[in-house]
């Protein structure tokens, strides 16, 4: 039955991904296939998913921000859409119980109150598989997106434990002291190496954050996710993180297949899912609208939007509280889990294509767009300078080091992660934050006097994008990236870039001519 499992959950994720949709889509149609065919899920299927939940939620701490939870554009924008969310939800029912729809009419105002609470929360789950696959975890769309995701979560956290029978222990006031295990965190992560202990490290970590939470009656979920937050200022976190993407991804394909476990769904109950599933762009939109009133750029409130405009697991867990304690009815829960899988899809294919909504539609979006701006979204300008390197990791770093020290060119760093900016402007290097894909930034800067552009970002089709911005700015200079296969390279000249390196291929070629010299005296 593991066989089969794995099959179907491989051919329905290939499947798709050749329609230019995530895989996941594939495994939430994979769930619902196998449930219809009668098989029956065994306890480690759940057991795959919650690895792969808890990994995700250790992943994300490791790139927190705490301090950002308690920016007004965070908090404010969890707070106020989820309020506004359970007063539509309430109406909404209201009204569908007065035309006498089924499962709507002989609600109570509390049960619909838990239905709007349900529904107000978003799956950090789906928000940072696509974002991760889009390559916008540190990008301010993506911060934002987070941040309100994480307050969500604390949210639920505090719901299910106030909710269930089981309450925090008085022990749980010691977690509070948990700050003071930094130094032997820093000390674990630094002997830890580089191989596979590192990864171990990270799971064994996670696990061991889970347990210490629920062993004084809180939500693992909660522990894994401080857990990474202790360790997410030591210099291997990032590579801590990238160790641990293949282990987090195999595991959530568990929770995916899960979620087609939950229920077969009735016309009926197929229809009230799809009423609630049609909600989406309104939860979508009411996003967006809060967020431009909290000051941000159109395209940041747009593009942050997209990323939450699905429903939670989390609604199924206020949905299981609910039906146990008798205030909703049992039919609720599977509804839940439809409009959940439904929501699923939605998103993914959704944010698959957000970039390219927001250049048909931008004329119309910048009309809701604050006249004020956050000092966090106003953009820098690079100087006089020649050549501008978009992407300041590693490659990007060495090559604005060979640039400037070796070859004496006027060079400026360009990168989307603000921490990262400040960081490199702190060690003394030229580095402004700005979003290539972003068209307002090529045209807030000065290309005046740029004869170079290079793209060290990480992902081709982020590169293609920004060749594509550019070109729209009018830049009439040259422009070079970086590709990790033959297929990309192609790509990207197909797109415009005048010349690609592909960094695997071409390495040792640049190695042998870094080391040759040392034949001289031989």
């Amino acid at each position: 039955m593991d066989y089969l499992w794995i099959f179907i959950a491989f051919v329905c994720g290939f499947l798709v991904k050749q329609i230019n949709l995530p895989p996941l889509v594939g495994y939430l149609a994979a769930g619902f296939g196998l449930h219809a065919l009668g098989v029956q899920p065994d306890a480690s299927l759940e057991t795959l998913g919650d690895l792969g939940v808890i990994l995700l939620l250790f992943t994300i701490g490791l790139k927190l921000n705490i301090s950002s939870l308690f920016k007004t554009e965070i908090w404010a924008g969890a707070a106020g859409h989820m309020s506004v969310i359970v007063v539509l939800t309430i109406i909404n029912c209201t009204l569908l119980g007065a035309v006498g729809l089924l499962h709507f009419s002989g609600l109570e105002l509390s049960g619909a109150a838990l239905i709007g609470f349900a529904v107000s929360f978003s799956s950090t789950v789906i928000a940072v598989k696509v974002l991760e696959e889009n390559g916008e975890m540190r990008s301010r769309h993506g911060q934002v997106a987070i941040g309100i995701l994480v307050i969500q979560d604390i949210a639920a956290v505090v719901f299910v434990t106030l909710a269930s029978d089981m309450s925090p222990s008085w022990l749980a006031l010691s977690l509070l002291l948990l700050p003071l295990l930094r130094p032997a965190l820093d000390y674990l992560m630094e002997r830890c190496g580089h191989g596979e202990l590192l990864p171990l490290a990270g799971i064994f970590l996670a696990f061991s954050g889970g347990e210490l939470f629920e062993l004084v009656g809180l939500k693992a979920h909660l522990g894994a996710l401080v857990m990474a937050v202790l360790v997410s200022s030591h210099p291997k976190a990032a590579e801590l993180s990238k160790s641990l993407l293949s282990f987090k991804d195999i595991f959530l394909i568990g929770f995916f297949l899960s979620i087609g476990f939950t229920a077969l769904p009735t016309i009926d109950i197929l229809g009230v899912a799809l009423i609630m599933a049609v909600a989406l762009p309104i939860k979508a939109g009411l996003f967006f609208f809060w967020l431009t009133r909290l000051k941000l750029r159109a395209r940041t409130s747009f593009l942050a939007a997209l990323s939450p405009a699905n429903y939670s697991e989390f609604g199924l867990i206020v949905c299981s509280i609910s039906v146990t304690q008798g205030l909703l009815g049992k039919e609720w829960l599977v509804i839940m889990a439809l409009s959940v899988a439904l929501s699923f899809v939605f998103s993914s294919g959704v944010n698959t294509i957000s970039h390219r909504l927001y250049g048909r539609w931008a004329t119309q979006i910048k009309t809701f767009e604050n006249s004020q701006r956050l000092s966090e979204d106003r953009f820098d300008q690079p100087g006089e300078v020649a050549v501008l390197v978009v992407g300041m990791g590693r490659v990007g770093s060495g090559a604005y080091d060979i640039l400037q020290n070796e070859m004496g060119k006027s060079v400026c760093g360009i990168d989307m992660d603000r921490v990262r900016a400040i960081s490199h402007a702190e060690a003394g290097r030229n580095v402004i934050y700005g979003d290539a894909e972003d068209p307002e930034f090529w045209s807030d800067i000065s290309l005046d006097g740029i004869r170079l552009i290079m793209f060290a970002m990480p992902k081709f089709l982020d590169i293609q994008e920004a060749q594509n911005q550019i070109q729209l700015a009018g830049f009439q200079g040259k422009t070079a990236a970086i590709a990790r296969y033959e297929d990309e390279k192609e790509k990207l000249l197909a797109a415009g870039v005048d010349e690609v390196f592909n960094f695997y291929a071409e390495a040792g070629a640049g190695f042998a001519d870094q080391s040759v010299h040392l034949l001289a005296g031989s």
